[in-house]
């Protein structure tokens, strides 16, 4: 399936499953689109299989899980070095995600959790030795994930009622 392929059936399960794909069904996406619940299994098979939905991911709670300090560390990397850089981030302990930027000097963000201030600084001497410059440290309160919108209709959104 190549960039661009989607229609507005494909769109709108691409909504509902970022939603909350854990507890939500095949038949269910179904109802809500008019169509029948094979049609949904097909068309995310496609999606599937086509990279656009690359994995079904948790969200988790750090701090209640022990984890109390979540920090976005702004690095700089050479280019020439950059993909390889974010790769081996990945594999610092307490490291949670890595972006790589595509403009502008502070290239590859990386988002670390830790229980302490001494994991946070154990973090960032760690992706110091490994070659990023470490520009800036964000210590974050909350973040929230939310669907794209744009993957919905005017239906799939919940109406609030005055």
């Amino acid at each position: 399936m190549d960039d661009g392929e989607l229609d507005s059936v494909d769109r709108r399960i691409l909504y509902h499953l970022q939603r909350d794909a854990r507890r939500t069904s095949s038949s269910e996406i179904a109802e809500k689109l008019d169509v029948s619940p094979s049609t949904v299994r097909t068309r995310l098979n496609r999606l599937e299989d086509g990279g656009i939905v690359r994995g079904y991911h948790v969200d988790i709670d750090y701090e209640r899980a022990g984890y109390p300090l979540y920090t976005k560390i702004v690095c700089t990397a050479p280019v020439t070095e950059r993909d390889e850089l974010a790769e081996r981030a990945q594999e610092i302990d307490g490291v949670t995600a890595v972006r790589e930027v595509m403009t502008g000097e502070r290239n590859v963000y990386v988002n670390a959790i830790g229980e302490s201030h001494d994991d946070l600084f154990r973090i960032a001497s760690e992706l110091d030795e490994l070659g990023l410059d470490v520009v800036n440290e964000q210590l974050v309160r909350s973040e929230y994930v939310c669907p794209y919108h744009g993957f919905g209709t005017v239906d799939d959104f919940d109406t609030v009622e005055e």
